[in-house]
């Protein structure tokens, strides 16, 4: 592991030139605006990233951009390789020449203010099928050529991915488990039979995933090259539904047909009584040790492949996890289990020498999940939302250490203005407006404003915070069954959003990507000073 990381004391010494003074925007692509029913790769995303720049940002946080399954989260998906398909953009395929500009002419009446999955899943899928038998028609040498060297180089998790699909077509979409025991078991000779009887539709499978990772490395190029960088999510558990731990069995805790022997959850807590049961399947990690990570390995290159840093969700489950039987009804009969801790990250160091990580470590966090985040040199998280409790909160503005990202909110949170209003006691309401020395009028700036000047290396906000947008904005509910991850971007968001006003503020906290080597050039900036410093 090189010096740089192993010396890292958590004060962001080390982690300079990886996390400078900077500022983002969590954002989804599904939440972008757009006439496909969700947002995609197209002209939109590329206007997200202009805006970005314009208001002095240097961070787009998005959340797993893997395929989504049932319940539609991006943190259950069906592959932690693989690309969510549904943001494809259908203009850059009439670019690509593997649609007509009429193919698009009259979309569905989609809703504009949310994402319809059923709906948006059957219209995507149709364009894409139209797109591969274009492709297998219109198709130069060339670009068989470069499609065909993508699947080589890919052919790693891209053929089990394909295989998996296949399966799941052929077994109406039922999960891995209750396949026939060949098919479930992956036989090696079944198989290969499988891959000859549907090569065509193995073709397709494999022909849609390039066209995602195609667009979305082509945007992520646009973004990198305007000095925007994109932070991805990598939850530390799969889905037991997935090809993840359906391909790699014997890297899991699973039974011998394939059901869960035990499962990941959460223990009892002020918010649940009984706990949560996640359902998914729990790592072999003895047997991971013994293979030196290498699935681990592989999923970390495929993740670094698509983004620029990666935060990695439940930090606290490399030191401990809470184990519960896969039978369970509850999570209050689970017990904690040591992770793999310091040798996990000591192994990773040696293949990725920055560890360009960010760890979640919110909730009840111990003194040894700091330390070992702490070791490593790995900025926590700080999220605004929770910090006003007493004066010994560690999440309060001036207790942040350098080295972590402040958040004004996540995805699970409220919109700023809607917690302000329904969530926050009135103490802690008084207690804010103590802290400040000021009465909070606009709470989301007030959030906002906190993050910026706080000394985090780095600030992210929600962008339905930058709107002031209330209930409405709404991504992820924890707890409610439906209705979730399907909020976007209104078509007007450019003529709605203050700009100016985050623009400023990023400016007078030192967060813009020239004011790293330089001062710049600020007088343009000096007339906006009433705009970011009046009272929130």
């Amino acid at each position: 592991m090189s010096d740089t990381v192993k010396d890292s004391a958590g004060d962001g010494s080390s982690h300079s030139e990886l996390f400078p003074r900077s500022s983002g925007i969590l954002l989804h692509p599904t939440s972008l605006p757009g006439r496909f029913g969700i947002g995609d790769f197209g002209p939109q995303a590329y206007a997200f990233v202009d805006w970005l720049v314009t208001t002095g940002q240097s961070l787009w946080q998005v959340l797993p951009l893997g395929p989504t399954s049932y319940g539609d989260s991006p943190y259950q998906t069906l592959s932690s390789c693989a690309g969510n398909t549904n943001l494809i953009s259908p203009e850059k395929l009439v670019d690509g020449g593997w649609l007509d500009r009429q193919d698009l002419d009259n979309p569905p009446d989609f809703p504009v203010d949310r994402v319809d999955f059923g709906w948006v899943i059957k219209y995507k899928n149709d364009l894409l099928g139209d797109a591969f038998t274009n492709f297998v028609v219109r198709a130069t040498g060339e670009q068989k050529d470069a499609f065909a060297l993508w699947c080589e180089q890919q052919a790693g998790w891209l053929d089990h991915y394909a295989l998996y699909c296949v399966l799941k077509d052929r077994f109406t979409g039922n999960a891995w488990a209750s396949w026939p025991e060949n098919e479930r078991r992956a036989e090696a000779t079944t198989l290969a039979q499988l891959g000859e009887q549907h090569a065509a539709q193995l073709k397709e499978y494999r022909f849609r995933q390039w066209i995602f990772f195609t667009q979305w490395l082509e945007l992520k190029a646009y973004a990198n090259e305007r000095a925007i960088r994109i932070i991805g999510d990598l939850p530390i558990f799969v889905a037991h539904d997935s090809c993840d731990v359906w391909a790699n069995q014997r890297q899991f805790q699973l039974a011998a047909d394939g059901s869960l022997q035990v499962q990941a959850g959460v223990p009892p807590d002020y918010f649940s009584a009984t706990g949560q049961l996640w359902g998914n399947p729990l790592y072999d990690w003895e047997r991971m040790v013994a293979d030196g990570y290498r699935w681990w390995l592989d999923r970390l290159r495929a993740s670094l492949a698509q983004v620029d840093i990666v935060r990695l969700d439940h930090f606290r489950g490399f030191e401990a996890y809470w184990e519960v039987p896969g039978d369970a009804g509850t999570a209050v009969d689970g017990r904690w289990v040591q992770g793999p801790g310091a040798d996990f990250f000591t192994v990773i160091g040696e293949h990725f020498t920055d560890l360009p990580f960010i760890a979640e470590d919110l909730g009840v966090i111990t003194r040894r999940v700091e330390r070992l985040r702490d070791r490593f040199g790995l900025p926590g998280m700080k999220v605004l939302q929770f910090a006003w409790s007493d004066p010994e909160n560690t999440f309060l503005p001036h207790s942040h250490p350098t080295n972590c990202v402040v958040y004004s909110g996540t995805h699970d949170n409220a919109p700023t203005r809607a917690w302000w209003r329904d969530e926050l006691d009135a103490a802690s309401r008084v207690f804010i407006e103590e802290y400040l020395d000021r009465r909070v009028t606009e709470p989301h700036w007030t959030m906002i404003r906190q993050g910026m000047m706080s000394p985090a290396h780095t600030c992210i906000a929600t962008m339905q915070d930058v709107l002031g947008l209330d209930r409405e904005g709404f991504m992820n509910q924890p707890g409610v069954e439906s209705g979730n991850w399907d909020w976007r971007l209104a078509s007007d968001w450019l003529a709605t959003v203050d700009s100016r006003r985050l623009e400023r503020l990023t400016w007078l906290y030192r967060r813009r990507p020239d004011q790293q080597d330089q001062e710049g050039d600020d007088d343009d900036l000096d007339a906006g000073v009433d705009m970011a410093c009046r009272d929130e």
